[in-house]
C-alpha cells in the first residue's frame, strides 16, 4: 500500500502513512517471537521509509495502540500458558478481565497522526497509552534531530559505561 500511495503523496508534495505496530516490537516476547518480529519489523520499515521520503512533506509513523482486547487475545488464550509463555499468558488474562486499553486511545493518537497538527513527526513509534503525543508539535525540533521514539541499539556508553567501544 506505501508503494502504491507515495508517488501520489510526492505529487502532492505531502501525506501520511500510518501502520500499527506495537509493544511487541519494543521487548522479547518468549514463545511467541514472529509476532514480535513482525512488529519489530514494521517499525523499521516506517523509519525508512520515512528516511526515504525525508523533506518531501510525508509524514510516516507507526502506533503501538496498547493492549487491544482482539481475536489475538482469544487466540493466546486458547492456546494456553505452555504455547505462549507464563507471564504473557497471565498478561492476556489481566488484560481480558480489565477490557485492555480503549480503541479511543489509538484512534485519537490515529486522528493526530492524520491531522496537519502533527506536520513534521516522522519515523517515529509512538504509544497512544504512555507517550504525550499531543505535545509534540511543541518539540518539533528535538523530534527531527534525534532518534527518540524508534528502535535503536544500545550501545554501551550509553549506559554510561566506558567499556565495549572503539
Amino acid at each position: 500500500m506505501c508503494r502504491a500511495i507515495l508517488p501520489y503523496f510526492k505529487k502532492l508534495g505531502k501525506g501520511k502513512i500510518i501502520q500499527l505496530s506495537g509493544g511487541g516490537a519494543t521487548n522479547p516476547l518468549p514463545m511467541i517471537s514472529a509476532y514480535a518480529a513482525s512488529k519489530a519489523g514494521v517499525i523499521r520499515f516506517i523509519e525508512t521509509i520515512a528516511e526515504e521520503n525525508k523533506g518531501l512533506g510525508i509524514d510516516i509513523n507507526a502506533i503501538a495502540p496498547g493492549a487491544l482486547n482482539t481475536r489475538l487475545l482469544k487466540e493466546v488464550l486458547d492456546a494456553g500458558p505452555d504455547k505462549v509463555g507464563k507471564q504473557f499468558y497471565e498478561n492476556a488474562l489481566k488484560q481480558n478481565k480489565t477490557g485492555g486499553t480503549p480503541l479511543e486511545f489509538a484512534s485519537s493518537l490515529a486522528v493526530f497522526l492524520g491531522s496537519s497538527q502533527s506536520d513534521g513527526i516522522s519515523g517515529k513509534l509512538i504509544s497512544a497509552v504512555w507517550d504525550d503525543w499531543s505535545n509534540f508539535p511543541s518539540h518539533l525540533e528535538d523530534l527531527k534531530n534525534s532518534d527518540i521514539y524508534t528502535l535503536r541499539r544500545i550501545v554501551a556508553r550509553d549506559r554510561g559505561f566506558t567499556w565495549g567501544d572503539k
